[in-house]
């Protein structure tokens, strides 16, 4: 069973939403952060990422940069750029990006149910990400930002949240980069219905928020030694989607060098697991072709049959280049921490590829055709890990428009 509940969010009033509204925190830097919240008193980084009110160079991991979130939270709810609700319930978030659309359900998990593996993650953690976000949570006091969630559709769901969000929205604004943002208060009397509904769902997956959710457990444990009786401190913020109606765009590789190799014995390197032909389609369109920008010329590499294991993981793509091309031939055993390998998310498009090399920072660069929601489906239910920056979800989720506080 998925145990969900509801909350009385924090949240701002109607005519300040697309204000306070801002990217999650770790999709900006510092100073892109600073810029987005220019002059904008009430935009939600002044929490999410409080090192902007410092000077340059700040260690945005000090103790005043975390107080500085809760100062600014607090500041918020006494001016009234965050209201309370009174009442428990639940909320619908829906995205619109062109012609793609996901709703979601606002909602609390369980952290039991994440310890206990029946919320299913497929990525590592780093350590230090995960300090981050605990101390975050923690000197908040509640969770500012929602892990993105999502389960195997179904019809009855489906039903319950297009009954639902029929109504006027509380919410609908459209961002700058062109992406629409609608929220739904929900009837509180529809709780125990959507309750009921997730309970015979055997297990909901992190799509998204690794970091989130793992800080959610750890804050609830501290908590738990501090003495503090069970609570709120034991569900944390996510929006749950259904599978069908998300969207996982390519995530790219660039490499410094190449290990030693000239261009003439890399690609014929490259022969012994992939056919490699010249191309002018940049981006692969197929499960196990990728794209490789080298030289100024653009190949298709097709990985040839029986160069990969026929299992969820194995036959990954990221996992096909780690295993034949990264590795073995570029020397990058720890793609997490080998500082020669950065990656590129598919909203930057091929350009942004062919910039980097063509600047001389990058030798090489690979274009990944995305991972499905069914691989990461398969592979977390087989409780395996995929390799690091694997999928790339768009749109992002705004922060700023619902607060679960303890």
């Amino acid at each position: 069973m998925s145990k969900v509940m509801p909350f009385a969010a924090l949240r701002p009033p109607r005519n300040l939403a697309a204000a306070v509204a801002a990217p999650p925190y770790d999709v900006v830097n510092t100073q892109e952060a600073r810029a987005l919240a220019a002059g904008n008193a009430q935009s939600f980084f002044h929490v999410s990422r409080p090192e902007i009110g410092f000077p340059d160079g700040t260690d945005e991991h000090g103790d005043p940069v975390y107080q500085a979130a809760a100062v600014n939270l607090a500041r918020f709810r006494s001016d009234g750029t965050l209201i309370q609700d009174t009442t428990p319930r639940f909320y619908a978030y829906r995205q619109r990006m062109g012609t793609h659309v996901q709703t979601g359900l606002v909602a609390c998990a369980s952290v039991a149910e994440y310890d206990a593996g029946t919320i299913k993650k497929h990525e590592l953690t780093r350590a230090d990400k995960e300090d981050d976000r605990t101390r975050h949570i923690d000197v908040l006091g509640g969770n500012d930002e929602p892990v993105f969630l999502t389960y195997r559709a179904r019809a009855d769901l489906d039903a319950l949240l297009d009954a639902a969000t029929r109504a006027t929205p509380e919410y609908d604004f459209t961002t700058s980069d062109g992406i629409q943002h609608v929220l739904w208060v929900l009837d509180p009397q529809l709780n125990a219905r959507i309750q009921e509904a997730f309970a015979s769902i055997p297990a909901l997956y992190i799509a998204d928020g690794h970091h989130r959710s793992a800080a959610a457990s750890r804050v609830s444990r501290l908590r738990q030694k501090r003495g503090l009786p069970a609570g709120e401190q034991d569900f944390f913020l996510s929006v749950i989607f259904p599978h069908n109606q998300m969207q996982i765009l390519d995530y790219n590789r660039v490499v410094k060098d190449l290990h030693g190799h000239t261009h003439a014995a890399f690609l014929a390197a490259l022969e012994k697991h992939f056919t490699v032909t010249p191309t002018t389609d940049k981006k692969p369109t197929r499960l196990h072709d990728l794209g490789m920008l080298l030289g100024g010329v653009w190949y298709r590499l097709t990985a040839r049959e029986g160069s990969y294991p026929n299992t969820p993981l194995g036959s990954l793509d990221v996992n096909i280049l780690q295993s034949n091309v990264l590795g073995p031939l570029l020397g990058i055993g720890d793609p997490r921490t080998d500082k020669r390998i950065s990656f590129v998310g598919g909203i930057r498009g091929m350009g942004e590829l062919e910039t980097l090399v063509q600047s001389g920072q990058y030798a090489v660069a690979f274009a990944m055709f995305p991972t499905t929601l069914d691989q990461l489906l398969a592979i977390a239910d087989a409780g395996d890990i995929m390799p690091p920056k694997s999928t790339w979800f768009e749109p992002k989720l705004r922060s700023g428009l619902f607060l679960h506080q303890f």
